[in-house]
């Protein structure tokens, strides 16, 4: 293996070989030294590179495609996938209408502050105690219909250079924008999905009654390589709101 890589990126060599490779591999794409969409070196490069045999080489490949980190195309090579977070909210958990159609909310940034996330919070991204995060409420709109209200929390260490953009600027797909800005790649997430009651608060800024049943979508991003990168908490009104899901 190369020896010449940095500390924190060098593969634990009590590991099989083809899982340090892959382990290095993925260390890459998550410095960005290889970037979504891009190939990465093919697998005769790779063997001269790092001195291991080609059936070494496929099999740590073959364990970042079944991973999702990188995608096989026919005639043209491997690439660091780009996760398709267009109309992202609904990757995970979409709304939709009687008729079966998708609509895609618009968003506006409500609030941007320096804030000391809650513990859960503070847990979930692995952030030290008083660490600070950037702290954004977002607001999910469809027609001028307030579809969701979302909190979000980001590491400020990764994330200070949202502290210069006006909210105004901030685009309607934030994935994409902390690539953009911050250099930071969301490359997955998990949610977990409750109904809670609206309290006064949650009630009017949702434009619904007090107890009137909310959908809560608690959503934690990951980078490539599984390092918490976003907290996000959204509520929505339960009331027309229609989970759906392809089994293949």
């Amino acid at each position: 293996m190369d020896m010449r890589m940095p500390a924190r990126m060098r593969p634990d060599e009590r590991l099989p070989l083809y899982q340090q490779l892959s382990d290095e591999m993925l260390a890459r794409i998550a410095a960005g030294e290889w970037l979504p969409g891009t190939p990465i070196p093919s697998e005769t490069e790779l063997t001269k590179l790092h001195g291991v045999a080609i059936g070494t080489v496929r099999k740590a490949v073959d364990t970042l495609v079944q991973q999702g980190i990188l995608e096989r195309s026919h005639g043209r090579g491997t690439f660091v996938r780009r996760p398709q977070f267009a109309e992202s909210f609904f990757r995970f958990f979409r709304q939709v209408s009687p008729t079966g159609n998708q609509p895609v909310p618009q968003s506006r940034i409500l609030t941007r502050s320096l804030e000391l996330p809650p513990e859960a919070v503070r847990h979930s991204l692995a952030l030290k105690k008083n660490e600070p995060t950037v702290y954004l409420t977002r607001e999910r709109i469809i027609q001028e219909d307030r579809l969701f209200r979302e909190e979000i929390w980001l590491p400020k260490d990764r994330f200070s250079p949202l502290l210069d953009i006006d909210p105004t600027q901030f685009a309607n797909m934030l994935y994409p924008f902390y690539e953009e800005r911050c250099g930071q790649l969301i490359a997955s997430a998990r949610e977990t999905l409750t109904i809670e009651s609206a309290d006064k608060h949650m009630a009017e800024l949702l434009g619904i009654t007090p107890g009137e049943p909310v959908v809560a979508i608690e959503r934690i991003a990951l980078g490539y390589d599984a390092t918490p990168l976003e907290y996000r908490l959204s509520r929505g009104a339960a009331e027309g709101f229609r989970y759906q899901i392809d089994l293949r």
